[in-house]
């Protein structure tokens, strides 16, 4: 998957999530953090800026996320691989975090696992989805839910593990994490017109993107004017929602 797409679908809405996650598992100046599942590197980019390119690793499993972020960032440590083969020793980061990965993870509690080995004894493990509940605040709700009135029976992203309330910290705690706690976090995005918002729908990246690109051009029409019923007449600014959670190695 090209960075560029993934960037004008879902970087919208991750490189702003990006502080408030951090804050959340309290990443500051001095800690040493892996980053696990980056993309092409929203997160990274936060990461960086709080403690410095030598002390931030990442993984990912694509190779064009991973050859990206070396781009991006030419002196973080950053190698292809799978949350649940992690490829470092046990014990050497102050913090793991996995952006809006869970669910994408073949085995989370693996992966979380896998993320709780490489950080050090009493220190945080977080992760953090977007709300794709039925009935959700995530990016990509009101696009689900516009599809479903096409076809009742699609299911979407709901079904993915962490994206309901309270998941992601059962997870964390089937890892082995102590002290689990999680919330929400919340923060307002602005589309300035409705092809802002519905274009990068079309650009094959996701579950959403796949499921576009094999509609047939007119269930395709159909879907992009039952997104714009639900949408507010731009410009107009979503309050979006991701559940995230940490606990202590």
């Amino acid at each position: 998957m090209p960075a560029d797409a993934y960037d004008r679908f879902m970087g919208r809405y991750s490189v702003p999530l990006a502080p408030l996650f951090a804050d959340f598992a309290g990443i500051a100046a001095g800690q040493r953090v892996l980053d696990v599942g980056c993309g092409p590197g929203a997160l990274v980019a936060e990461l960086v800026e709080r403690v410095g390119t030598a002390s931030v690793s990442a993984v990912d499993p694509s190779e064009s996320f991973v050859e990206a972020v070396r781009e991006r960032h030419p002196d973080v440590d950053v190698r292809q691989a799978a949350a649940e083969q992690l490829p470092f020793p046990d014990e050497v980061f102050d913090a793991s975090l996995a952006q809006l990965v869970v669910h994408f993870m073949t085995d989370p509690v693996a992966g979380l696992a896998e993320m709780a080995r490489v950080t050090r004894d009493g220190d945080v493990v977080a992760a953090c989805v977007w709300d794709h509940a039925t009935g959700g605040r995530g990016p990509l709700s009101l696009f689900w839910e516009a599809a479903r009135e096409l076809e009742p029976d699609l299911e979407g992203e709901q079904p993915l593990a962490g994206t309901g309330e309270g998941d992601l910290a059962r997870l964390l705690a089937a890892a082995g994490a102590e002290d689990v706690e999680d919330t929400a976090l919340t923060l307002p995005v602005e589309h300035e017109t409705f092809e802002d918002w519905w274009d990068p729908y079309t650009l094959g990246v996701g579950p959403a993107g796949v499921y576009v690109a094999g509609l047939d051009p007119e269930h395709r029409e159909r879907l992009r004017e039952g997104c714009r019923a639900h949408l507010p007449t731009p410009p107009f600014e979503l309050e979006i929602r991701a559940w995230a959670a940490r606990g202590r190695a």
